[in-house]
């Protein structure tokens, strides 16, 4: 009897993580383990990320790398997901003949008929048919006691360079009811950081009946028992309600963390990014947020090299990162899409020049970050214990509530002896531009990691087969 054994490959952005997530329950509901190396496994799935060229180029290498497995004879079946087969279906069968079935970014529960060996080689359907629902299966991947959970699916917005509508369809809430049943699964599963996503996360509940708004789910997402963290990304940048600036000021789950990406900062360029907006808005906006939420973490996230960046405004956006403080930010450089409309745009910038703005602008942000990391020095911080770092199974590393998972840098511990899960008061003794150093100083953890709870009836949310969170192999740098 075939072995019935399974990799994933997970890249681009948390929101596809989710969906791989999704994937991964299929599997499990279907017999199969996950075994995190790709060698072992009788069927390999790449989740790939189609939203800019790098990420494009960085799925295409790794369907590539792994196909190894296929002539090598341990892999029977190379399954190719995501934005990426969303986008060209045709394509890519056409161009890799070592790929067994292509799913798009809808088709994550059709992997379940791909097992059964029951499916046609392509199965990429309208990017508008999937929204995650409470009761899909999924089998978690974060470390520590965190997970993701995506409040909505595709985007209104019309961003000249931006081709996500394209490939995920136009906005779809869930309703709150069906989130919030998610997290109190997660919670009985020993959850206690949820960061939900999605994305334009502002936008939430614009698109279903009644009176339904962000703040309103956020509200009701910490009220769930157990929780003890409540993080938000990707917020447009508007106006925000009083009611959503109040939660992140005052409610003693929600963070004080706004993920918010901006893009730019010069009106002209803003303009040719049909952002909807001029600096000023950013400007008051960043001023408003900083001046009513106390401790705030602002992430954001800039394109240089986008058609018509002139050199004045290059310096105009280096200058509002040096005004605004940024405690995060990512820099991308602009590609050209196919269908986006961008890419009409005259003035194209050079490769070379878009590469020395990228590396001038994170050489700002990295001054900012060394004078934000130093100044916590000497401080005590609650500490979310994740595992071991990469470098060293002896070494446990976790997160404080201003760093996001895997995005924001880590917190090293030394001191005592800490488990995943648990949440430790901690001294912070060195900082490096993106990292900390911190002694565990607590006898007993304020938070104990929690086992899962017994339920009634079965739970969609899984640990992986053998009662743990599955080692997911997961690349960002096209996200």
């Amino acid at each position: 009897m075939a072995k019935k054994t399974i990799h994933f490959v997970s890249l681009g952005c948390p929101k596809n993580r989710v969906d791989t997530e999704v994937m991964l329950g299929v599997a499990e509901r279907a017999g199969y383990r996950h075994v995190p190396d790709a060698g072992d496994a009788s069927v390999i799935v790449v989740n790939t990320c189609g939203f800019i060229e790098p990420a494009k180029k960085e799925s295409i290498d790794t369907i590539l790398e792994l196909a190894r497995h296929k002539q090598a004879g341990s892999c029977k079946k190379l399954v190719v997901a995501g934005c990426l087969s969303q986008r060209h279906p045709d394509e890519l069968a056409h161009g890799l003949p070592e790929v067994d079935h292509l799913l798009g970014s809808s088709d994550m529960l059709a992997l379940e008929r791909v097992l059964a060996g029951k499916a046609k080689r392509i199965l990429v359907g309208s990017p508008a048919d999937w929204v995650v629902r409470a009761a899909d299966p999924r089998t978690l991947s974060t470390r520590g006691a965190s997970a993701y959970v995506k409040i909505a699916e595709g985007c209104n917005r019309k961003c000249s360079f931006c081709v996500i509508p394209e490939l995920r369809g136009l906005q779809r809430s869930r309703p709150v009811r069906d989130v919030v049943e998610e997290v109190k699964r997660l919670a009985d599963a020993g959850v206690l950081e949820i960061n939900l996503v999605s994305q334009d996360t502002v936008s939430y509940g614009r698109d279903l009946a009644g009176d339904r708004s962000l703040a309103q789910l956020v509200e009701r997402v910490a009220a769930v028992p157990g929780l003890r963290w409540v993080r938000l990304f990707y917020l447009y940048p508007e106006k925000l309600g009083d009611d959503l600036i109040d939660l992140l000021a005052h409610h003693e789950r929600v963070l004080p963390y706004v993920d918010m990406p901006l893009q730019h900062a010069a009106d002209g360029m803003l303009r040719r990014m049909r952002r909807g907006h001029g600096g000023a808005r950013l400007r008051d906006l960043v001023s408003r947020l900083r001046e009513r939420v106390p401790g705030l973490v602002f992430r954001t996230a800039f394109i240089v090299g986008h058609p018509g960046e002139t050199d004045a405004e290059f310096d105009e956006l280096c200058d509002f990162v040096r005004w605004a403080r940024f405690d995060r930010l990512g820099v991308f450089r602009y590609s050209d899409e196919e269908s986006a409309k961008s890419q009409a745009l005259p003035d194209k910038v050079p490769a070379r020049v878009a590469a020395a703005r990228a590396k001038k602008l994170m050489a700002v942000q990295r001054a900012i970050s060394r004078q934000k990391q130093r100044a916590l020095v000497g401080t005590e911080l609650e500490v979310l214990v994740e595992g071991p770092s990469e470098e060293s199974e002896l070494v446990m590393v976790g997160r404080h509530a201003g760093q996001a998972p895997e995005i924001d840098g880590q917190v090293y511990l030394s001191g005592a002896e800490v488990h995943p899960g648990e949440i430790r008061r901690v001294r912070i003794e060195r900082a490096t531009d993106y990292d900390l150093l911190g002694e565990v100083i607590d006898d007993e953890p304020t938070v104990p990691a929690r086992r899962r709870k017994a339920r009634p009836a079965p739970s969609a949310i899984h640990h992986g087969s053998d009662g743990r969170k599955v080692s997911l192999r997961v690349l960002t740098s096209g996200s």
